[in-house]
């Protein structure tokens, strides 16, 4: 049985998802009306995992999800609406060690909860078997936030104008990364590390909802020394950027005449799930030559991209598989490696630095 603790102040929306769970027959529930209740109930009942809604009265959820990890970490999915001030406050709280997070469909999960059923219980059981890691703050260069970003956006121009001449640099290579649950904190941890000069553009197919996307793309802007854009149109792929797939869509490589350019798409039927790292990879591979491809795997529930990636490297690209003693839901890199199309297993901590290597090296 998974010992299992709904928290959110609306009666209906416990009672909807406590039928929910119990449908299920593997889950043992008690509830929690705000967040005072959930870190009492957390200190007693001692659950597998929580599902742990926002805003709440009394206490909310970001305090206390970070009074759960300090007295006693368990996995926690967020419930949050599609709105970006919960995306922030979402985000927030995947930083203090929250594993996933479920958006409320149209604000209300209680009056649509079949739309996000499926979801929620694969993320719950996968939450309820992950990782966890230690609640993190990103680790940002000392003085003031302006002085930050004056630096950040000099070492940025730098970096645009050198990085065609670099010595070593690779110029056509092409970064691809694939990430799903736990993505948000393992991005921040690679991100950033990459410098401004660093010489491939960097497509990443993050699995998140479409109102998520761009506050989550400004965030690592203001994290990372290269720029950080969601890709909401047609956009040239150059050096220098980060490109986010905007969620709610694909996004693919193409060509327009001799440029190689980043688009989103509508959501493949074909496709579980959105932005999709598996037509990422296969788009990539069409339009750029593989030797030139690096795609990267970060932790994450299901396969997606596991073919697209075993591809890229039968042909004669390289892949990185985030190795299972760091990722949070070693589901997508344990199948790409299952495939034989990890190139290396590496831990999170060494993915920034194999790929600064493999950039300089060509």
């Amino acid at each position: 049985m998974i010992k299992l603790l709904v928290v959110d102040d609306s009666a209906l929306m416990r009672r909807q998802l406590t039928l929910l769970f119990q449908a299920e027959g593997d889950f043992e529930i008690r509830q929690a009306r705000n967040g005072q209740e959930a870190v009492d109930e957390n200190r007693l009942f001692q659950p597998d995992v929580v599902t742990l809604d926002i805003n709440m009265p009394e206490m909310d959820g970001i305090t206390a999800l970070s009074l759960i990890m300090a007295e006693r970490p368990v996995p926690v999915v967020m419930v949050s609406s599609l709105t970006e001030k919960c995306a922030l406050a979402t985000f927030e709280a995947l930083n203090l060690g929250a594993v996933d997070y479920v958006a409320k469909p149209g604000g209300t999960i209680s009056l649509t909860l079949d739309q996000v059923k499926v979801d929620l219980l694969a993320k719950v059981r996968s939450a309820a078997r992950a990782k966890l890691g230690k609640s993190r703050t990103p680790a940002k260069p000392a003085g003031s936030v302006q002085g930050l970003r004056q630096r950040i956006q000099q070492e940025r121009e730098t970096a645009q104008r050198s990085a065609a001449t670099a010595p070593g640099a690779f110029s056509e290579g092409l970064l691809i990364i694939g990430v799903s649950t736990g993505g948000p904190r393992a991005l921040e941890q690679v991100l950033p590390v990459l410098p401004a000069n660093f010489p491939w553009p960097v497509l990443v197919a993050q699995h998140m909802p479409g109102s998520f996307t761009g506050p989550f793309a400004a965030r690592l802007n203001s994290l990372c020394e290269l720029e950080v854009v969601e890709v909401t149109r047609p956009m040239p792929v150059q050096t220098g950027t980060i490109y986010i797939g905007k969620g709610g869509a694909d996004m693919v490589v193409t060509r327009r005449g001799s440029v190689l350019t980043v688009l989103p798409k509508p959501e493949s039927p074909l496709h579980l799930w959105h932005p999709s790292v598996e037509l990422l990879a296969r788009s990539a591979l069409e339009h750029v030559k593989p030797h030139h491809l690096v795609g990267v795997m970060l932790t994450g529930m299901g396969y997606d991209g596991a073919d697209g990636f075993t591809a890229i490297k039968t042909a004669g690209g390289r892949t990185i598989a985030e190795s299972e003693e760091t990722a949070v839901v070693f589901g997508m890199p344990a199948v790409l490696i299952e495939k034989g199309g990890a190139s290396l297993v590496v831990p999170l901590d060494k993915v920034a630095a194999q790929v600064k290597a493999w950039a300089l090296r060509g």
